[in-house]
């Protein structure tokens, strides 16, 4: 086998190992869900959405623009749980729907909570999308949601 041929088995293999390469989110095994109807919105990682800007008239790093934290550091792109946000992640109202909670979205499908917040309360959740466009597309919609609390 050729030198770059291996290269590229040798990273597939520790890409799939990681589990970089699939993120799909499946419901756990034996467990029965619970149905709600719920109010879900999208959101993705972009300054609009998650209340950051940059500092030092926009050449600096990335703060939280808003709120009792406002100034602070912000790492962009990750979650309340310390993931990586990826279309499959959930923001809930953690007191209700802790992190691992598996939940079934009509027209988003399998998805995990792994973020919160401070707009996100009671039976409302937000869908991570991978571009702001694609969450405005998703818009507020009431859909009837099937819920695998861990």
């Amino acid at each position: 086998m050729r030198t770059w041929a291996k290269i590229l088995v040798i990273l597939v293999l520790a890409l799939a190992v990681s589990g970089c390469a699939s993120r799909s989110v499946k419901p756990p095994q034996g467990v029965r869900p619970i149905e709600k109807t719920m109010e879900a919105t999208g959101y993705c990682k972009c300054g609009k959405c998650c209340n950051w800007k940059r500092s030092w008239f926009g050449l600096g790093p990335p703060v939280i623009a808003s709120g009792p934290r406002k100034g602070e550091r912000k790492k962009v792109g990750m979650t309340a749980s310390g993931s990586k946000a990826h279309v499959g992640t959930i923001a809930a109202d953690t007191k209700k729907y802790p992190f691992g909670t598996v939940m079934y979205i009509p027209g988003y499908g399998y998805g995990r909570v792994e973020d919160r917040g401070t707009a996100i309360q009671g039976e409302h959740i937000d869908l991570f999308f991978k571009s702001h466009s694609d969450a405005l597309r998703w818009g507020r919609q009431h859909v009837r949601v099937k819920i695998y609390l861990p």
